[in-house]
């Protein structure tokens, strides 16, 4: 049977989860908004607003009133996640499809893959393994954003650049339910795909921006003036080889020097990164997701990792001091 998405929540609505939220409201589709404090106001008051648009949303803080739904999009950060998932069980039903919008290396990359590390739970992303719990494994199918969008005021988005939303079952198998969702996604106007092996994607999308943003968090640079300057840009592919390294020995080789991902990133002009942003607002940095984890892989597969941890120590510390970490 053919699954369908008559009822959606999202969860997390900043800059990714209010961008997709928009789209699938603009679809047609009945869409939820799990939200608090200002954001719960402002979407109760004035609805979602992405760019000139209104959308009208029911937001709740209560998932029980929200109750099943078909479709649950997680875009929160990583630091907010154990907590967000153990908030939401009441959103998700034995066919729920549970959507992980989010950067970095997830709590799922070893289901259904990773070879002789296939099963293996990541300490940098789960060490109590209460995501794991809270989430049925079954549930997730994952999702990679290739799009950069900010939040102008709680419940106002704005989309910068990219369309993109790769999207895949962690056991790599071309289900109906994926099929249906990028179908779905599609008809909200994003430029949805379905990946083969998400893994893959998640680990590319990891390449580029697993430097970028720390880097851009420390120095509070754009993108641009990081990789217009030597001896950064030469730091950021010193980090992005030991994680091709590890790429390859878990299944996942790059066909690229890191000089070829600079030459994209470059394309796309001067940003501040997500991380950067964060850093600027006071909110706490997703580092274990996106350098944390590296980490541990090196340490899993036995390649050397001396660039990341010098990027994980100075990042970290930095974070620390701010209280954002």
């Amino acid at each position: 049977m053919t699954a369908t998405f008559s009822k959606i929540c999202v969860v997390g609505c900043g800059a990714i989860g209010g961008w997709i939220g928009a789209g699938l409201a603009r679809a047609g589709c009945h869409v939820s908004v799990l939200a608090r404090g200002a954001t719960l106001a402002a979407l109760q008051q004035n609805g979602l607003r992405l760019g000139d648009a209104r959308h009208t949303v029911q937001a709740s803080a209560s998932t029980t009133e929200l109750g099943v739904q078909d479709l649950v999009v997680v875009a929160v950060k990583a630091p907010a996640l154990r907590d967000v998932a153990n908030q939401i069980s009441a959103l998700i039903g034995p066919d729920t499809v549970v959507l992980t919008a989010m950067n970095g290396v997830p709590w799922w990359f070893f289901q259904g893959f990773g070879g002789a590390l296939t099963g293996t739970q990541l300490q940098a992303v789960d060490a109590s393994g209460e995501i794991a719990r809270a989430i049925p494994a079954a549930s997730v199918v994952g999702c990679v954003v290739h799009a950069s969008c900010s939040v102008d005021a709680p419940g106002v988005i704005r989309h910068h650049f990219g369309n993109g939303l790769i999207i895949g079952e962690p056991s790599g198998q071309a289900t109906e339910r994926v099929k249906a969702l990028a179908e779905l996604l599609v008809r909200a106007g994003f430029a949805a795909t379905v990946s083969p092996q998400i893994q893959k994607d998640v680990w590319y999308k990891l390449w580029g921006n697993m430097t970028v943003n720390p880097i851009s968090a420390l120095t509070g640079a754009t993108t641009d003036l990081i990789l217009g300057d030597e001896l950064v840009r030469n730091f950021v592919s010193s980090v992005m080889l030991e994680a091709k390294e590890i790429g390859g020995r878990i299944g996942i080789p790059i066909d690229q020097q890191p000089e070829d991902r600079h030459q994209v990133t470059r394309k796309l002009g001067a940003f501040k990164t997500s991380m950067l942003q964060d850093m600027e607002a006071g909110k706490a940095v997703e580092l274990d997701a996106l350098v944390t984890v590296v980490k541990e892989l090196g340490t899993l597969t036995g390649v050397s990792t001396p660039f990341t941890d010098a990027l994980l120590g100075l990042s970290r510390l930095q974070a620390r001091v701010r209280g954002l970490y």
